[in-house]
């Protein structure tokens, strides 16, 4: 893959978060936490701000791996202002049903969130939650 087809997949990956956050209306600590993974992946802040109003395409997850991971960083965004609205959870439960997960392991990630502190689901739970149905 080249580094140009790597870096728009970031791209992304850290539209459908941005999306994914303004469901509800962006807080400051969801903007906190997409920054830090927008760094992590290498994407600096102009072009992370940037996003907010752009039309790059999306592409989904072709792996497995990548997958689990976008899903678990969906799943953690979700949480990170303490509070679950419906139009997230429906978005969450949207957003999974197109990248190929079942419907009820989404469901089962969302029910076991309530055994978490802070219902922050270790990424190895949501891989062995989701792994039959990829």
């Amino acid at each position: 893959m080249s580094l140009q087809t790597n870096y728009l997949k970031k791209l992304s990956i850290l539209l459908d978060l941005i999306d994914f956050a303004k469901v509800d209306g962006l807080v400051a600590s969801e903007y906190d936490f997409l920054l830090d993974i927008a760094e992590d992946m290498g994407v600096d802040t102009v072009v992370f701000n940037s996003l907010f109003d752009s039309n790059i395409k999306r592409d989904l997850p072709k792996t497995r791996k990548e997958t689990i991971k976008h899903f678990y960083n969906l799943a953690k965004l979700m949480n990170v202002d303490k509070k679950r609205s419906i139009l997230e959870i429906h978005k969450l439960h949207s957003l999974g049903i197109s990248m190929g997960l079942s419907s009820s392991s989404i469901q089962q990630v969302l029910s076991i969130m309530h055994n978490y502190p802070n219902k922050e689901v270790p990424l190895s739970v949501i891989e062995n939650t989701l792994k039959s149905t990829i």
